[in-house]
């Protein structure tokens, strides 16, 4: 398998002056095509951090990272907005969905946006719509919905571009042990059938436990992997 995302000493840290926060110190890690990661630690071990700068909305003090052999930290802001809105899809905890917008307009946001046939769209959101038992809330708002339904549609939002890398926060959150299962079969669909990666931070042993592999931050670091 290629390698998917690089990341060669990536260091971050907040403040100056004398006493600068250290959020990440010197992050290696390989990411190869189609393979899960689960990332675990606790609150404030940097997982966060990982994911903001593997997902291209912060950039890293120190270090190099790749995405697909593009060497992300050479790029503007501009390309770096291109190549998210490319390649990336994102699961967030707080779902992050556009209030104005019904569940198949929010799903359907990021095609819009790389400027997909309005026939294609059609179909793929009413695909997902189907495969995450959410056919019936197509016309609904966000604020209509349960905690585990947005959580879905965000879960929809991401995968429906077929990303080559899904970066995901707890994307069980809110979700109750079955439609956990759909969402992370849902992924591993695109995971075999486009070779997409996966990074996702969880807290969940279900979630984990579903991972190719296992790697644990603490303090910043690297530490157990599995």
């Amino acid at each position: 398998m290629s390698t998917r995302l690089a990341l060669n000493a990536i260091g971050k840290s907040y403040g100056s002056g004398d006493s600068p926060v250290t959020a990440l110190a010197e992050i290696t890690l390989t990411l190869k095509e189609g393979e899960f990661l689960a990332i675990q630690g606790p609150s404030g071990s940097g997982k966060s951090t990982l994911l903001n700068i593997c997902g291209l909305i912060d950039q890293p003090s120190s270090g190099d990272y790749y995405l697909n052999g593009t060497p992300v930290t050479q790029l503007n802001s501009e390309q770096r907005c291109t190549l998210r809105r490319q390649a990336l899809g994102f699961i967030f905890q707080r779902h992050q969905l556009i209030p104005a917008m019904t569940v198949s307009e929010n799903i359907a946001y990021p095609l819009l946006l790389n400027h997909v046939p309005a026939r294609q769209i059609r179909h793929d959101v009413e695909q997902l719509l189907s495969k995450l038992d959410l056919s019936h809330r197509r016309a609904h708002l966000p604020k209509q919905l349960s905690g585990g339904e947005r959580q879905r549609v965000g879960i929809a939002r991401a995968l429906i571009k077929r990303p080559q890398l899904v970066i995901a926060d707890e994307p069980s959150a809110s979700l109750d042990h079955q439609h956990a299962l759909t969402g992370l079969q849902l992924m591993r669909e695109l995971n075999q059938a486009f070779e997409a990666s996966f990074l996702i931070a969880s807290h969940d042993p279900f979630v984990i436990d579903y991972c190719d592999r296992v790697i644990t931050l603490q303090d910043g670091r690297i530490g157990e992997t599995h």
